[in-house]
């Protein structure tokens, strides 16, 4: 034991644990965790399971990490969960390991996820991404970068939230969420462009004032037009070859396949 670490902290003699991690009272540590430089770990958290989280992250107090998944299809594979680095885990988060040998759930870098945020078996959450309160995302659920998730809300397994996406709070979100939008509701519907999101991640102040405005018709052709989707994003097509448009438009298409695309605004019916 060392000044960094509470001497009630139950640590196994298999865990592999950088000489600047802080660990403090009445945290677990399984034999198979591995805890980067300059990570700290609050009390009574528990992290178990093939665990490796990189450096810098910071672990808040009863979070749990590395339990087995919540899936009756899982029969006890080697599997495990990977944290890169800089990430903020707030009180009584949940990070289960994936099911399945051999796969991982992962988190990416510079991600907050706020108190009591449950992330499920093998999902893939990316870089810059913030999870709000009390929000839980099933089984095989993708988050791209910088995308923001509001709070008390539940995302179906196997939905993919896009770059840049904003979830309005309290929303049911079973289908995937197109980048670039802002979608709310229950059930939810793309409202508008996500600008705020948009501003504060630079990207506009990186973009000329044409770029803006192709954003704004792109959003036209898929929600406003009346076309259908594949007409409309062949003409969004058309506006650019900027790596956003290009990403919107492949993962519109990739959605298809998967649980299909959140609609667009509801109409009123008088």
């Amino acid at each position: 034991m060392t000044d960094l670490i509470h001497p009630t902290a139950v640590i196994h003699p298999g865990a592999t644990v950088h000489k600047t991690v802080q660990i403090g009272a009445y945290v677990v540590i399984g034999q198979r965790v591995t805890l980067g430089p300059r990570t700290t770990v609050g009390h009574h958290a528990v992290i178990d399971g093939w665990t490796e989280i990189g450096a810098d992250n910071r672990i808040f107090p009863g979070v749990i990490i590395g339990m087995e998944p919540q899936d009756r299809n899982d029969r006890g594979e080697s599997s495990g969960v990977k944290i890169c680095d800089r990430n903020q885990i707030r009180e009584y988060v949940t990070i289960h390991r994936a099911s399945g040998a051999q796969a991982f759930t992962c988190i990416g870098s510079d991600n907050l996820l706020m108190a009591n945020v449950h992330i499920g078996h093998n999902c893939q959450i990316a870089d810059g991404v913030v999870i709000a309160n009390a929000v839980a995302l099933s089984g095989h659920v993708q988050v791209e970068s910088q995308a923001n998730i509001s709070g008390v809300l539940g995302i179906h397994q196997f939905v993919h939230v896009g770059q840049l996406a904003m979830i309005g709070g309290m929303s049911r979100i079973i289908r995937d969420v197109p980048p670039l939008m802002l979608v709310e509701g229950n059930p939810a519907h793309v409202r508008a462009l996500n600008q705020v999101g948009l501003r504060r991640h630079g990207i506009y102040d990186l973009l000329h004032g044409k770029m803006r405005g192709i954003l704004k018709q792109a959003f036209r052709y898929l929600y406003r037009s009346g076309l259908r989707l594949e007409e409309a994003l062949a003409q969004v097509e058309l506006l650019s070859d900027h790596p956003l448009i290009q990403h919107l438009c492949q993962f519109m298409r990739a959605a298809q396949g998967r649980r299909g695309l959140t609609p667009g605004r509801q109409r009123c019916a008088f």
